[in-house]
């Protein structure tokens, strides 16, 4: 059978037009195409000049992703955990501790990232034998810490009863540790209430039928003994920034303009209402910033507060200013005897001015018109050379901590 060919023709022209025909309509009409072209657009918009990663320009196919509903829906379920854990963490930060304990100075462990607001910093540091691991910020939280150690020091905040039941909660979660073995051994750096009464850490003691092994605490606690409780210096005031200060040739031999100051708290009733009663003409400079009055006097004068340990003894050592205390006992439970208060600066040999009276201050202040600009020298370096040596307590820290928890394992052996 023969097909004219004026028929094959337009057989073959009627053919053309309907491929044509359906591939318009897939091109125009088409949903799924259309959904496809819309969303490569909308991600190509958000790439000015179309160039991203290095600028490289992008591959237009790879860029669609047919699971884009499905990650929207799991991105915004996370987003709205990570809001809930943010909340959670400001929750923890209102309540925790403001004041700060000096473990990283003394032990000079430096914290990663340097910001020190963060959420959440870290450090590591070698001492002896000892291998420190740091973490600390408000979202260092039970639960959340790695507990791939064999030890644990707890750096825990006890002067007021809000902060005694956050750091209760900590021991609780080192108990718990103890107890699952995923611990051995714990370790307390306590800043003690400032009238000692730290009761509320006795029964966690080992000796009390607890698991605390060793407790170091700030201030004068009838409870050091130097076997199984230490004291730990007060430090300075990390909680405000107070900065690390490397002495240098400037801080040792320069002209200090004042020869004393006193920038702080008056309280009711101390006697640092006498003291401004005393010496009101010789602080009348120091309105000045509290690290630029340190900076620049010969002397910083230490009253007592609440305790006679206050951060401006060491504050002032940190810039050579020769610390002038009121060598009082203050109310409370704190250790009474012949070396106290300050017993531990005293053994260690703080070259220090102590006072009984602030009455003696116009004596003080005439010998040190008196003195030359050399032996004010000699003696801030002799202080500066001091308060390097008392700052490497970590030596002695890190020797107790091996010592004591080496014997413990081996009696467990």
């Amino acid at each position: 059978m023969k097909i004219p060919k004026r028929k094959l023709f337009l057989l073959i022209i009627f053919a053309y037009v309907a491929f044509s025909l359906y591939a318009a309509y897939n091109v125009f009409f088409s949903t799924k195409v259309i959904s496809r072209v819309h969303r490569v657009v909308k991600k190509e918009t958000g790439a000015p000049g179309g160039v991203r990663d290095g600028g490289a320009a992008p591959f237009l196919a790879e860029d669609w992703n047919p699971w884009e509903d499905e990650q929207v829906e799991y991105n915004s379920a996370l987003n709205k955990k990570r809001e809930a854990f943010k909340q959670h963490l400001d929750r923890i930060n209102k309540n925790k501790p403001k004041r700060a304990l000096p473990l990283g100075n003394i032990l000079e462990g430096p914290l990663n990232p340097t910001d020190k607001v963060a959420q959440w910093r870290e450090g590591e540091l070698q001492s002896g034998n000892i291998d420190f691991s740091f973490y600390t910020g408000p979202a260092v939280v039970q639960g959340h810490v790695p507990v791939d150690m064999n030890s644990l020091v707890l750096v825990l905040n006890g002067r007021e009863q809000q902060k005694v039941s956050y750091s209760t909660r900590w021991l609780e979660h080192a108990q718990s540790l103890i107890q699952s073995r995923k611990v051995s051994h714990v370790a307390v750096v306590l800043l003690g209430n400032e009238h000692c009464n730290n009761d509320w850490i006795g029964p966690y003691l080992k000796k009390n039928g607890g698991f605390v092994e060793l407790l170091f605490v700030v201030y004068d606690s009838p409870w050091v003994n130097d076997k199984d409780v230490f004291q730990w210096p007060l430090g300075v005031a990390t909680y405000r920034q107070f900065p690390m200060i490397r002495p240098n040739a400037q801080l040792i031999t320069s002209n200090r303009p004042y020869l004393c100051n006193f920038l702080g708290t008056v309280y009711k009733n101390s006697s640092r209402e006498t003291l401004m009663q005393v010496a009101a003409q010789e602080t009348a400079d120091s309105l000045r910033r509290y690290q630029t009055a340190l900076a620049q006097s010969e002397l910083t004068l230490c009253p007592v507060g609440i305790n006679t340990e206050c951060y401006r003894i060491y504050e002032a050592c940190s810039y050579g200013s020769v610390p002038v205390v009121e060598d009082v006992l203050t109310p409370g439970t704190c250790a009474a005897g012949p070396s106290s208060p300050l017993h531990l600066l005293k053994a260690a040999g703080a070259p220090f001015i102590f006072i009984n009276d602030w009455k003696e201050l116009p004596a003080i202040l005439e010998r040190e018109r008196r003195m030359s600009q050399e032996q004010r020298v000699d003696r801030r370096r002799r202080l500066l050379e001091w308060y390097a040596g008392f700052r490497q307590m970590k030596e002695r820290f890190t020797e107790v901590i091996e010592e004591t928890f080496s014997k413990a394992a081996d009696r467990a052996v």
